[in-house]
């Protein structure tokens, strides 16, 4: 991957393998999840707070998982936007059932 402005294809091998845990994965569709939905509320009625919670309860739920589950920090802190794209590209492998075969390419965790 390039250091400075890697492309979406280049961060998503790292961002992926910066999930393997099944539970940071589960967090992190919850987060984006709620967060999603508190946007929407927040468009639809107008109020602010909604909104303000979006982000909280998105990245406050799914950012202690990685050093609880993996072991590592955020991808948010190196590339906020391509692991913000990363976050609802996973939620939709998974949904869609082709979460799986990405995590099978990943290259093994060695010690």
């Amino acid at each position: 991957m390039s250091a400075s402005r890697p492309t979406f294809r280049e961060f998503w091998p790292e961002y992926l393998g910066a999930h393997r845990d099944p539970r940071t994965r589960a967090v992190h569709y919850f987060g984006t999840t709620l967060g999603v939905c508190s946007m929407l509320i927040g468009l639809a009625t107008l109020d602010w707070r909604f909104m303000v919670a979006a982000p909280i309860l998105g990245y406050g739920l799914a950012m202690p998982t990685h050093p609880i589950f993996e072991g590592n920090i955020p991808k948010t802190f190196e590339h906020p936007v391509l692991s913000f794209a990363s976050d609802f590209y996973m939620l939709y492998l998974w949904a869609t059932g082709r979460l799986e075969p990405e995590l099978a390419r990943l290259p093994a965790v060695t010690a």
